[in-house]
Order: structure tokens, then C-alpha cells, then sequence
């Protein structure tokens, strides 16, 4: 049998059971995600909502692999190209628009597919987050500048001062995540930690289902180089130059586009942009796994 008719036999008696269900398909990227959940998307002829934080800006096509018209093989997609990047969208903002769409999709489809390798975005729809204080444009701002001035590691620094429990936790390669956490402490005097009471604001009307995908490393790892080199082909270079104006910008402090930023501001030569984009992106992968296997509510399934 595929994996696909594996799955499917599994999962039955759970996405037949009459309630609508939100099957959540994760994995680290590269690992095959997209395909998998366009197929499983034909198969309950329902649609897919994407929880990728990066594939929500039009302007970030190639540096996020953003599926293309014929690989969604005409199922509709959710939150891909559904934002500018001049923006500032949250994962709290994501699950307050994300259940809206959902709830008009399960009027129409007992199963609906919730895809992407955004953990905290998935975490979002699926349990809910804390409610945060919102965010303090001028005090972001001056965070950008720092992080461009003097790098992310001064943020960490800070971060580990005001709030050693959130810098315990905090993934601190994540740009995003160490402003947003900075950010809070400096904006309200509290430690970031200190928002985080476990409680979902919004109760969810259908049954989550969670699925994460994994190969073996060495096959992933070729998979992502390979996929790095696609995207050079693709034009990845262009596209990066043509958001010079938004370097500083959230949704571009993220793998795939710093690099390359850091080459076109002469940081280092291309050679080197090249391999720190295919480390930089197996180092996010490994992340991602991380962040999965804390929640022991998915069901891993082996592509290999």
C-alpha cells in the first residue's frame, strides 16, 4: 500500500466519526508536505488551509517554496499569498483569521487539511495561544535597528536579563520570536514568561487530528541542498534584491533571505552566502523537528 492509503486506513475510524475534523499535516520543510496534503485533499475533496508564517506574503515566492498552480493541482489553498509584506501579521492575528476561515469551511467539509512547518502557527489554531500585549511599533522599530546595528545576539543578551525563563525556552535563532520577547519586557516591565498562563482564549468547535512527517536525516538533508539549489535557478537572488527596501521588516528575518542580504550588503561573497543558506536551512529544519516532538499528540509517519 502507499502512504497515502496507509494513512488514510489509519486515520479512518478518527475522520469519520461524524465531527468536524482539522487534520494537521507538519514536518520539517523540504520534507514533503505539500504533496502529501494536496493528495489527501483530493481524496476528502476538502481544502487546505496553509500555517506557513512565510508563504502569507506575496513577495515572498521563491526564498519560502511556496507551492506553485501545479502543485496545488487545483485545491484551493488558504493564507498563501494572502498578505503584504509591509504588514505586521502574528500568530495571534493568524488564529483569530484562521478560525473565521474554518468555520466557514467546515460548513461545507467534514475534514479540512491544516498544513505547514510554522509550529507556532499551527500551535495557534490547534490549542490556542496567550494573549500578549499588543505590539509597540516605536519600541519594534528600535528593535530592528538593533538587530541590524549591532545583531541578534545583543537581543539575546537582553532577552536573558530581563527574562531568564523565556531565554531558557525561547529558540534564539529565530529573529521574530527574540524581538517579540524583548519587545514585551521592555514595553510593560514584565517578563515575557510571565504572559504565558496555558490558557486558549478561544474554545475550538471540531476535532484536531495531528500528523508530522519525517525521513531519515542524510535523505532530508540532500533534499533540502537540492531544493536551495532550485530556488537559486528559480531566481532566489532577484527576488531578495527586490526587497532590499523591507530588509528590516519581521516576516524577513528568517532563513533564505538573511543570507542572501548578507552577501548583497557585502558581508561575505557569494560561495559562502550559498553554504550558509543550505546550513542555515538544515539548522531551521532541525528546529522544526523540535518544536514537534514536544507535542505528543502527533502521529509520526516515516516517508521513507
Amino acid at each position: 500500500m502507499s502512504i497515502l492509503s496507509d494513512l488514510i486506513t489509519s486515520l479512518g475510524p478518527e475522520l469519520h466519526s461524524g465531527q468536524p475534523t482539522l487534520l494537521v499535516v507538519a514536518g520539517p520543510t523540504a520534507v514533503g508536505k505539500t504533496a502529501l496534503s494536496v493528495q489527501l485533499a483530493q481524496h476528502f475533496q476538502t481544502e487546505i488551509v496553509s500555517a506557513d508564517s512565510r508563504q502569507f506574503f506575496r513577495e515572498m515566492s521563491i526564498g519560502t517554496a511556496k507551492p506553485t498552480p501545479e502543485e496545488m493541482q487545483g485545491v484551493p489553498h488558504h493564507f498563501v499569498n494572502s498578505h503584504t509584506i509591509s504588514e505586521d501579521y502574528s500568530a495571534g492575528r493568524f488564529e483569530t483569521d484562521c478560525l473565521q476561515v474554518l468555520d466557514g469551511l467546515f460548513q461545507r467539509h467534514p475534514v479540512v487539511i491544516l498544513t505547514g512547518g510554522s509550529g507556532l502557527y499551527l500551535q495557534a489554531v490547534t490549542d490556542g495561544l496567550d494573549e500578549l500585549p499588543p505590539a509597540d511599533p516605536a519600541i519594534r522599530v528600535q528593535l530592528q535597528q538593533e538587530l541590524a546595528e549591532f545583531g541578534l545576539e545583543h537581543l539575546v543578551a537582553e532577552l536573558a536579563r530581563l527574562d531568564p525563563v523565556a531565554y531558557a525556552r525561547i529558540d534564539k535563532q529565530n529573529h521574530q520570536r527574540v524581538v517579540r520577547a524583548v519587545e514585551v519586557c521592555r514595553a510593560t516591565g514584565q517578563p515575557f514568561s510571565s504572559f504565558h498562563t496555558g490558557r486558549s482564549a478561544v474554545a475550538r468547535p471540531f476535532r484536531v487530528v495531528k500528523v508530522a512527517l519525517s525521513r531519515e536525516r542524510e535523505e532530508l538533508y540532500e533534499r533540502i541542498n537540492y531544493r536551495v539549489d532550485q530556488m537559486l535557478e528559480a531566481g532566489l537572488l532577484a527576488e531578495v534584491e527586490a526587497l532590499l527596501p523591507y530588509q528590516h521588516h519581521n516576516a524577513l528575518q528568517t532563513v533564505g533571505y538573511q543570507e542572501i542580504f548578507g552577501f548583497l550588503d557585502g558581508l561575505y561573497d557569494w560561495p559562502e552566502a550559498v553554504r550558509l543558506l543550505k546550513r542555515n536551512t538544515r539548522h531551521y529544519a532541525k528546529r522544526q523537528l523540535t518544536w514537534l516532538r514536544r507535542d505528543s499528540e502527533y502521529r509520526w509517519i516515516d516517508l521513507w
